[in-house]
């Protein structure tokens, strides 16, 4: 049976037609930086100010945070500003605080997302209250464990529910701090359609030459707005310094957005899936057929005592698919985890055969 979130959207009072925007330091270091960072991002118009105030780190050493000490900063922000407020918190103790000193929002960090027990913790210290909550993806891509995330703070109660795209760490990434590997928020958002995405360009490129470009990609994927750092002096940040903007470079970079819109189905883009249709029945057809052809080699090989995989042979077809894919404007990468993947059914239909 099929787990379902039980949602009522995040109905933060403000205009939802547009991009939800979240912005403020990495870190509430000072009252006098919260303070000069919020007047700067009110002024641009920014509703929903975040700062952390409980700063988990992945090594010991580094900021992390001043904790309730931090919080009469943020209720003068609110006091002063009228934005909504918004942190992280790790413990049922975090909470409870936070909820005390009247934050308005509420976001689970990565590194808590990927492990149930603290999830479950939060889930239970919530119960009985109606603040919105943020998850953000595990560290690691496992949208089940996200998705588990989600459904033990739903099933306390919490109906004003929403999810953070930050990005994924990879021990090979060249370019992005968390690689955006956007087909995990995708999926997300086709299982639950109703469910609040929102995309974190700030610790997915990990540092602000790409955070535009990362905000961009979001809209164009439909997402349902940003959280964004941004610090009155960004190069002095005691956290995160590389990935936080100026607030009048953050008011550039929205200006800039291109928001897409949901519009009706044309009967143009209607005809143009159907091709889409049409040669997605083509393709597997002819994987059809390529399998067909595998179980017939399982059949010489089973006849000859030979083993199923030929790494030379899978060596050949990945190099020359991928030289191919070049040639037709295709990423090699993509064309190499196409065949990885046929490769790997064809492996299995071959050891299911040879073993009857």
């Amino acid at each position: 049976m099929e787990l379902e979130l039980t949602l009522e959207g995040m109905n933060l009072g403000i205009d939802e037609r547009r991009p939800l925007v979240i912005a403020g330091p990495c870190s509430a270091e000072t009252e006098e930086q919260v303070m000069e960072t919020a007047r700067q991002l009110s002024h641009n118009g920014i509703k929903i100010f975040r700062a952390g105030v409980w700063k988990p780190r992945t090594k010991p050493g580094g900021f992390e945070g001043k904790g309730a000490e931090a919080l009469p900063w943020l209720q003068r922000v609110k006091a002063e500003t009228g934005m909504l407020l918004a942190t992280e918190v790790a413990t049922p103790e975090h909470v409870e605080t936070a909820l005390k000193a009247g934050i308005d929002i509420l976001w689970i960090g990565a590194r808590t997302t990927a492990n149930p027990f603290s999830v479950q913790a939060i889930a239970d210290a919530l119960k009985g209250t109606d603040v919105p909550v943020l998850v953000k993806n595990p560290v690691n891509p496992d949208i089940e464990l996200w998705t588990g995330a989600l459904l033990r703070i739903n099933n306390a109660g919490i109906r004003r529910l929403g999810a953070i795209h930050r990005g994924f760490s990879s021990v090979d990434s060249k370019l992005y701090r968390n690689p955006p590997m956007w087909h995990i928020p995708i999926e997300l958002k086709r299982r639950f359609p109703s469910l609040t995405i929102i995309t974190d360009p700030s610790h997915m490129g990990g540092r602000r030459d790409l955070v535009a470009p990362l905000a961009q990609q979001a809209m164009d994927l439909g997402m349902d707005g940003l959280m964004i750092e941004a610090h009155c002096n960004p190069d002095c940040a005691w956290s995160d310094a590389n990935q936080q903007v100026l607030p009048e470079v953050l008011d550039f970079i929205l200006d800039r957005l291109v928001v897409r819109e949901s519009v009706e189905i044309t009967e143009s883009i209607s005809q143009l899936r159907k091709q889409i249709d049409e040669l997605d029945n083509q393709l597997m057809d002819l994987l059809t057929k390529r399998m067909r052809v595998s179980r017939e080699i399982a059949e010489y090989k089973k006849l000859h005592n030979m083993t199923v995989v030929q790494t030379t042979r899978y060596s050949e077809i990945l190099d020359k698919r991928a030289a191919q894919g070049v040639l037709c404007g295709m990423n090699p990468d993509f064309v190499k985890k196409v065949y990885e993947a046929i490769h790997s059914e064809s492996v299995r239909q071959q050891i299911e055969y040879m073993n009857k």
